[in-house]
């Protein structure tokens, strides 16, 4: 691992996420899983977060982001480890499902926010390079990938139920 290139968007209007509450073709064929996640560092050059997926537990370190690219170094760690570490992150934990759909040949990770970061979902894309090309899904609306608001240490800090319309 190491880096991360990852850009992140919104959904189009009408694709049930922030703003729009249909048109959910998005989820036909997706696999889906809930993830609790919390951080033990929100500082922006560094973030720390511990992460239950279901049965796997994992640590996760993240640098400052530098347009879609930023430093990304994860540890599986076992999961009674993680169910301690979660207490001790700063409040509030996120709690979301991530929902993998396959849209001409990437992999989009979907993350339907629960709690105060209801109804927002957000679409992520891991790609090889920034300049990597990729095909638009009907479903994608606005790119978000430097908007700092979006990242999920910041949903935790400033859960999106709070942004003034």
């Amino acid at each position: 691992m190491g880096t991360e290139i990852e850009r992140k968007f919104l959904m189009a209007s009408g694709s049930g996420g922030a703003g729009g509450a249909s048109g959910d073709g998005w989820r036909t064929g997706a696999t889906s899983r809930r993830l609790i996640q919390g951080y033990l560092s929100r500082d922006p050059e560094r973030t720390v977060r511990v992460r239950i997926d279901e049965a796997s537990a994992f640590l996760t370190i993240k640098g400052k982001s530098s347009g879609a690219t930023r430093a990304e170094f994860e540890y599986p760690i076992p999961l009674a480890d993680a169910e301690l570490l979660l207490p001790l992150c700063l409040s509030p934990l996120i709690d979301k499902t991530r929902h993998v759909v396959m849209h001409e040949g990437h992999r989009w990770e979907i993350d339907e926010f629960f709690g105060d970061n209801a109804p927002l979902i957000v679409a992520e894309l891991e790609l090889s390079s920034e300049d990597e090309s990729f095909a638009r899904p009907p479903w994608l609306g606005a790119e978000v990938t430097d908007d700092p608001r979006y990242f999920n240490s910041q949903l935790a800090v400033n859960p999106y139920a709070r942004w003034k319309p």
